[in-house]
């Protein structure tokens, strides 16, 4: 687990590991608030090291367990006892076997059946023999061997996705920041029909197509914040592309 200023989460989500295994690793990258504290009163073991981007961070963290089969989770991602019962009887004696874990994402208290959020699933148990996280710096994702085989267990992660509206525009606007930044280095360009096409499509994708609507007003703030994700990235990777075209340009007039 990687995490900072997590106080409000990580002490459920230690609790919901308890007797699961006797090694928890917490990679603390710079905690002001009372979360290293919880850790360590939870007997997780706290590693304090600096951030450097989600899948650096990760596969930095995963290092430092004990054993090579790693269960992956976030501060926000307790487990419920179906799913630690099944993690408890998963033989893991195969290193080419993933293990895909299914999600109940809540906005505060309601659980999101539907829209962006609804059947999620991931894969989050591995062996960091044979797997590991790609290096990027936000959505980071698993690189798999080609004789990769995904197993799917039973029981759910309870992923607490933000407590308001508040704090999920501020983690919706951190996303779409950095999601920017990355596309830039990436060479992937933006136009003002990314921003607004791309920003429709996605609320009527997850609010009609995806049902959002039958989640109530939590589906509509969902759908309008996925869509406020994509505005934003595009307007940024539009800003930052234009800015480096300016700078080559001015650059060029230098050189002449």
């Amino acid at each position: 687990m990687v995490c900072k200023n997590e106080q409000q989460n990580i002490g459920r989500t230690l609790r919901s590991l308890q007797g699961l295994t006797d090694d928890i690793v917490v990679l603390d990258n710079g905690s002001t608030d009372n979360t290293k504290e919880i850790i360590r009163e939870r007997g997780a073991r706290l590693v304090e090291e600096s951030w450097q981007g989600f899948g650096k961070t990760k596969n930095k963290a995963i290092a430092f367990a004990k054993y090579d089969w790693v269960l992956s989770l976030d501060a926000d991602e307790p487990i419920d006892e179906e799913l630690k019962d099944s993690l408890l009887s998963v033989a893991l004696d195969n290193d080419n076997e993933v293990f895909e874990l299914k999600f109940k994402n809540f906005l505060g208290s309601k659980y999101l059946r539907f829209g962006e959020w609804g059947r999620d699933k991931h894969i989050r148990l591995f062996n960091r023999k044979r797997v590991r996280w790609n290096e990027a710096e936000v959505h980071e994702g698993l690189i798999l061997p080609p004789a990769v085989v995904v197993k799917k267990l039973r029981g759910f992660v309870i992923h607490h996705t933000a407590k308001d509206e508040m704090e999920f525009t501020d983690k919706m606007l951190k996303y779409a920041l950095l999601n920017a930044e990355k596309y830039a280095r990436q060479g992937k360009k933006s136009s003002w029909l990314n921003i607004y096409g791309a920003s429709i499509f996605s609320f009527i994708k997850n609010y009609v197509f995806k049902l959002g609507f039958l989640d109530g007003r939590a589906g509509y703030i969902c759908a309008k914040m996925n869509s406020y994700y994509t505005f934003t990235k595009y307007a940024r990777l539009l800003k930052i592309n234009r800015a480096k075209r300016a700078m080559s340009v001015e650059s060029k007039n230098t050189r002449d």
